[in-house]
């Protein structure tokens, strides 16, 4: 009779980390229903809410990023370090994993060293074409990388990496709404063009900008517009999109994606680990890389695309005055739609989460074919 299993999964800080990790965590269900787990992520960040939401424990560390600007909030980063060491050494030691997984965000680094230092064997699920100061410092001592784009023997060991994909929801990788139910969803009509616009589960100012100085462009040329605008920006986008609200619809968080998805035409999105789900939906895309991330890795996820025709780069500093007018370009060109349609298609990997769970078994295991 085999033991129960006992698996770690470490990591989040925004839904481009939490959604992979909670796929992967399903996916390792399916093959080892027996499997115990517990996530560990950063005191109030989305994985919080999410994680329990799905049905997993997890415990929060006090911990959160290094800034590059001198702030206050740096003098306080080698405590909180210092702190969520002790704590993960503590929750590590008292849950005995026999594989942690880290997903990347703030709360993997301590938990993963501290893995590593007790011998437990780790995996590391890197999202990003350019991947952070954290999964670099810690690629020398896991077991296994697992990767989502091409070319990461410059900043991992070779013989470490397997290229599997970005892990991707259920609900996005079996999509069954059609289009009259997600049109529906929303209180739109089949007869004008629809653009989901998202910043992604916390929202983005330099894309809530560029919808705010477009509103009545959208509306006046009859585009209908899915805004998901985060909690942050909600209250500010509903007042602002008060006038055009039949054709206008603002969320701070959407949590029927396949619905947005199934809906839309064009999407304008950040870059980050999005992009996988957005390559298995198959429409054409405007990305909006974020520049306040670590190693600026969401423009290297974006010129990825963009170099095979995937995609259209679109710059924070340019939403203001350029996002109606691309969007708009991109609506009446129905041919490089379809071109670009069927370019991020191309790209999309719908088997991830399972393969990279099997990865997770192997290290320990080594009995998954």
């Amino acid at each position: 009779m085999q033991d129960k299993l006992k698996i770690l999964v470490s990591g989040g800080g925004t839904g481009g980390h939490v959604f992979p990790a909670i796929a992967i965590a399903n996916a390792i269900k399916e093959l080892r229903p027996d499997t115990e787990f517990l996530f560990v992520g950063a005191n109030g960040k989305i994985e919080m809410e999410k994680v329990p939401a799905a049905g997993f424990d997890i415990k929060g560390l006090w911990i959160s990023g290094f800034h590059r600007k001198l702030t206050v909030r740096n003098l306080l980063f080698p405590f909180k370090l210092s702190h969520s060491l002790l704590k993960a050494w503590s929750i590590v030691r008292k849950f005995k994993p026999d594989t942690v997984v880290g997903v990347g965000g703030y709360a993997s680094g301590p938990v993963l060293q501290v893995a590593n230092w007790m011998g437990i064997p780790t995996l590391i699920q890197e999202q990003n074409a350019f991947p952070g100061v954290t999964n670099r410092l810690l690629s020398g001592k896991v077991k296994r990388i697992c990767v989502a784009f091409e070319g990461m023997e410059k900043y991992f060991p070779k013989e470490k990496i397997i290229n599997l994909g970005n892990p991707v929801r259920d609900s996005i990788v079996n999509m069954d709404v059609d289009r009259k139910a997600a049109l529906d969803y929303f209180g739109f009509s089949s007869g004008l063009p629809v653009v989901f616009i998202t910043g992604g589960s916390l929202g983005a100012r330099g894309v809530n900008n560029g919808v705010l100085a477009n509103l009545k462009k959208f509306y006046d040329a009859g585009f209908q517009v899915i805004w998901q605008s985060g909690k942050l920006y909600v209250e500010e986008a509903r007042r602002a999109a008060k006038p055009y609200e039949a054709q206008i619809k603002v969320y701070d968080f959407i949590g029927k994606m396949d619905h947005a998805y199934e809906a839309a035409d064009i999407i304008v999105s950040r870059a980050g680990g999005i992009i996988s789900e957005l390559c298995i939906v198959g429409k054409p895309v405007v990305l909006m890389p974020s520049p306040n991330v670590a190693e600026d890795h969401q423009t290297n996820n974006a010129l990825s695309l963009v170099e095979t025709n995937a995609a259209i780069m679109l710059k924070d500093s340019e939403a203001e005055a350029e996002m109606f007018q691309v969007v708009d370009s991109l609506w009446s060109d129905e041919l490089l739609r379809k071109r670009m349609g069927t370019a991020i298609k191309k790209l999309a990997r719908t088997d991830s989460a399972e393969q990279i769970a099997r990865q997770v078994l192997q290290i320990k295991l080594h009995e998954v074919d």
